[in-house]
C-alpha cells in the first residue's frame, strides 16, 4: 500500500498528508478549496525546516517528502488508491456525504479510513456500499509529532482491514491502539468529561484558568493542563465531541458546560480564533498565550 489519498487539507489532514510523504507514500492530498491546500503545503514545509533545525531530519529527506505530495480539488485523484484517509471537519453529515464520494471514486480493494474522534465508524460504513472496508484511523494532534493512533473497528470491519491499518501505522513509526465503536472511542471517552469538568470548575468559581491548568500540569504531570488542551483542540471539536457523548449514551453526565456553549456560540474557539480560554496573539513568528479570564 503506497498510494494514499487524504481527504481535507486543515490542521489533521495537512498532517496525516506529511507523515505518510515523510515515509515514502505517495500522498494526494484533496481539497475543495485552493487557498486551503496552499496553506497546507506551506504548513507541511514550515514543520519540515522546524525538523531539519532539531537534526530530525535531512535536507533529503525534506526534499523527498514534498515531492511525495500532491495537491488536487478533486476526488478523481483517489482512484488509483489503495487507502484514503478522511480528515473533514467533525461533523457527521459532512462526513457522511464525503465517504459517499470516497465509495464511488476509490477503486476495489481500497480501505477507507476516517479521522473522525468520535463519530460512530458504524454509521460512517453504512453510507458505503463496503462498509467492511471501513475503519477508523484517529491520528493525534500534532500528527508529526504525537505516537498514538487510535484504530476504531466499526462493526462490520474486516480483521484483515484492521490488521493493515496497524501495520501501515508502525510503518509510519506510529503506535496504533485497537478500539471497538462506541461513542468518543477511548481517547475523547476519557478525555473529553475531564476537560469539560475542567470548564465547569472555572464556570462554578472554583478555581481560575490558570491555577485549574497549574494543578493538572504538576499535580496530574499533563504536558498542558486541560483548558489550554482545550483551546488548541478547538472549543467548537470539544462541544461536537461532547454532544456525540451526550446523544450516543444519553447520558446528562456528558452534556456541554453552559460556559463551553456560550463561548462557542460567540465565537471564541481557542488558538483558531486567536481567543479562548487564553487569547493569542503571533508575535515575531512566535504563539503569545495570555490569561483571558483575570480579572
Amino acid at each position: 500500500m503506497k498510494n494514499i489519498s487524504v481527504i481535507g487539507a486543515g490542521t489533521m489532514g495537512n498532517g496525516i498528508a506529511h507523515v505518510f510523504a515523510q515515509h515514502n507514500f505517495k500522498v494526494n492530498l484533496v481539497d475543495v478549496s485552493q487557498p486551503q491546500l496552499d496553506k497546507a503545503l506551506a504548513t507541511i514545509t514550515k514543520n519540515l525546516d522546524r525538523q531539519l533545525t532539531k537534526g530530525i531530519i535531512t535536507e533529503e529527506i525534506k526534499s523527498s517528502t514534498l515531492a511525495n505530495i500532491t495537491l488536487m480539488n478533486s476526488m478523481a485523484g483517489i482512484r488509483e488508491s489503495d487507502l484514503v484517509v478522511e480528515a473533514a471537519t467533525e461533523n457527521t453529515d459532512l462526513k457522511l456525504s464525503i465517504f459517499k464520494q470516497i465509495d464511488e471514486a476509490a477503486p476495489a480493494g481500497c480501505i477507507l479510513a476516517s479521522n473522525t474522534s468520535s463519530i460512530s465508524i458504524t454509521k460512517i460504513a453504512a453510507a458505503t456500499s463496503r462498509p467492511e472496508s471501513v475503519v477508523g484511523m484517529h491520528f493525534m494532534n500534532p500528527v508529526p509529532v504525537m505516537k498514538l493512533v487510535e484504530i476504531i473497528k466499526g462493526y462490520a470491519t474486516k480483521k484483515e482491514v484492521t490488521d493493515k491499518i496497524v501495520e501501515i501505522s508502525r510503518a509510519l513509526g506510529k503506535v496504533p491502539c485497537v478500539v471497538n465503536d462506541y461513542p468518543g472511542f477511548i481517547a475523547n471517552r476519557i478525555l473529553m468529561p475531564m476537560i469539560n469538568e475542567a470548564i465547569y470548575s472555572l464556570y462554578e468559581g472554583v478555581a481560575g484558568v490558570e491555577e485549574i491548568d497549574t494543578v493538572m500540569k504538576l499535580g496530574m504531570a499533563h504536558p498542558m493542563g486541560p483548558l489550554q488542551l482545550a483551546d488548541f483542540i478547538g472549543l467548537d471539536v470539544c462541544y461536537s465531541i461532547l454532544n456525540v457523548l451526550q446523544n450516543g449514551f444519553g447520558n446528562p453526565k456528558y452534556a456541554p458546560c453552559p460556559l463551553l456553549v456560550n463561548m462557542v456560540t460567540a465565537g471564541k474557539l481557542g488558538v483558531k480564533s486567536g481567543e479562548g480560554f487564553y487569547s493569542y496573539a503571533v508575535t515575531n513568528k512566535d504563539l503569545v498565550v495570555s490569561n483571558r479570564f483575570t480579572k
